[in-house]
């Protein structure tokens, strides 16, 4: 098997890396006169031009290619990331400089900082341009950019883009992810305009580049808990437009708004927001404790969409059956085809429709009862697909939970440690709460999260069908 086409690829992916490193670097120089990151730039370029003009000619792509390409493409990114971190001195090992940059690539939004606004712009700015790139995929940002590439960008497409399917907008793969693209950028700006009339410049854009990839990296060290209504009011929105399927963005564009209320999975979607929040408000009535519904509603969307922000403490809210209502947000997660991580509402309504079904065939045993979610019949290659993703994310949490147990962390902690690491989520709950850091999450500890994180980001298949016999024996 030659690695050529793998090695093309990377090599154009990790040059990309190195020049998006100009942008924190000329923070740094006018901010310090630092030229470190320049020098991390230039050196990455020069290694990577070498390795792709040895491999230039390699234009098709395997199946092995692809899945190879997908996991590595996460790896290289997370491991790039972490240079300017431990460079910077800011962070005292690498283990913690590589465990904030898979955080920021796979846009889970855990820190093990304590003391973020003592960080210097640039790293501010790469910290948010790390989880922005990030969210819409790296895999796909780079399709956009290189048509280039010469290569089968469908393959690539389809493994890498987030949900239970990958819905063209257009005819041509490019131009879907040129319009994937254009659409992020175009949101991203939006919400800077509107945050810059209550924000500082560079808050506003290091929030701005955090919420549309349902990030939720944070300039200030209270998270968003100190800012204006109207500020938690624009994140509000934005997390729930990076929550929403890109394609039915696109489809609102071309037929009007009613293609939202159309769309049986976005219904779903506002729905469960509408009823969590409600839940937890009730709840605060009957037991005579005061919530304040903004609060409440922007911790259910972060919650829900994987976004890493807090408004506030949740972690200390009574009764706990509030505490626990968020903590089965977790696993719930946004639309397919968003930015934010977890199971997908789409494969919990498929897997609900499925049972209901079964249920049905116990009743009228040669009935043909086909699985629809609107008008969309969904078929059983995917159904099956969906009951094993679902089978295969419970056991890597049950199994993640107890390897963190057995670290003497308490279960509390390590479920919720668990779960924010596959769900990329960001904020936990017990010793890692939503105003904790994971500094003191044990080394081996960090590294299982960073598992965690990037399977939940790679939505598990392209990491396990590498750890197969038969993959590498094909």
């Amino acid at each position: 098997m030659s690695l050529k086409p793998s090695f093309r690829f990377l090599s154009i992916l990790t040059f990309l890396m190195s020049i998006s490193l100009i942008f924190p670097a000329l923070i740094d120089f006018f901010e310090s006169g630092n030229i470190y990151l320049f020098k991390i730039s230039g050196i990455t370029a020069s290694i990577c031009i070498p390795i792709w003009y040895f491999c230039r000619k390699a234009k098709s792509l395997s199946n092995k290619d692809v899945f190879i390409i997908i996991v590595l493409s996460w790896v290289i990114a997370s491991i790039f990331g972490s240079i300017p971190f431990y460079y910077s001195e800011y962070f005292d090992s690498y283990t913690n400089a590589l465990f904030e940059a898979v955080s920021g690539v796979t846009t889970t939004g855990a820190t093990v900082l304590n003391d973020i606004e003592s960080l210097p712009k640039s790293i501010l700015f790469w910290r948010s341009f790390l989880q922005w790139v990030g969210g819409l995929g790296i895999v796909v940002f780079t399709i956009a950019l290189l048509p280039l590439l010469g290569v089968s960008g469908e393959k690539l497409f389809n493994v890498e883009y987030p949900g239970p399917s990958s819905e063209k907008m257009t005819p041509r793969i490019k131009e879907t992810a040129r319009m994937l693209l254009s659409f992020y950028i175009g949101f991203t700006f939006l919400e800077f305009f509107l945050l810059s009339y209550s924000m500082p410049f560079f808050d506003a854009i290091c929030h701005a580049l955090t919420t549309m990839p349902t990030g939720g990296f944070s300039t200030f060290n209270d998270s968003i808990n100190t800012q204006s209504n109207y500020v938690k009011s624009v994140i509000l929105l934005f997390m729930i437009i990076g929550g929403t399927n890109f394609a039915l963005h696109f489809r609102v564009l071309k037929s009007g708004p009613k293609s939202y209320f159309n769309d049986r999975e976005f219904l779903y979607f506002i729905g469960l927001i509408i009823l969590a929040s409600t839940a937890v408000l009730f709840t605060s009535y009957l037991f005579t404790e005061g919530s304040n519904i903004l609060d409440t509603v922007f911790q259910v969307v972060a919650i829900i969409t994987t976004t890493g922000y807090t408004s506030t403490d949740y972690s200390a809210w009574q009764p706990f059956i509030k505490q626990f209502m968020l903590f089965g947000l977790m696993f719930v997660g946004a639309m397919g085809g968003s930015t934010s991580g977890g199971i997908k509402i789409i494969r919990l309504v498929a897997i609900f429709k499925y049972a209901r079904m079964e249920l049905k065939r116990s009743l009228h045993a040669k009935a043909i009862i086909p699985i629809r979610i609107g008008k969309k019949v969904i078929s059983d290659e995917v159904i099956r697909k969906t009951i094993a993703f679902f089978l295969f994310y419970v056991m890597f949490f049950i199994v993640a939970s107890f390897l963190f147990t057995m670290m003497g962390i308490d279960l509390q902690s390590s479920m919720g440690v668990a779960a924010s690491g596959m769900g990329n989520i960001g904020p936990s709950w017990g010793a890692f709460g939503a105003m904790d850091s994971y500094y003191l999450l044990p080394t081996t500890g960090k590294y299982i999260m960073m598992f965690c994180m990037l399977l939940g980001r790679l939505e598990i298949f392209a990491v396990l069908v590498l750890f197969t016999k038969t993959f590498w024996r094909s």
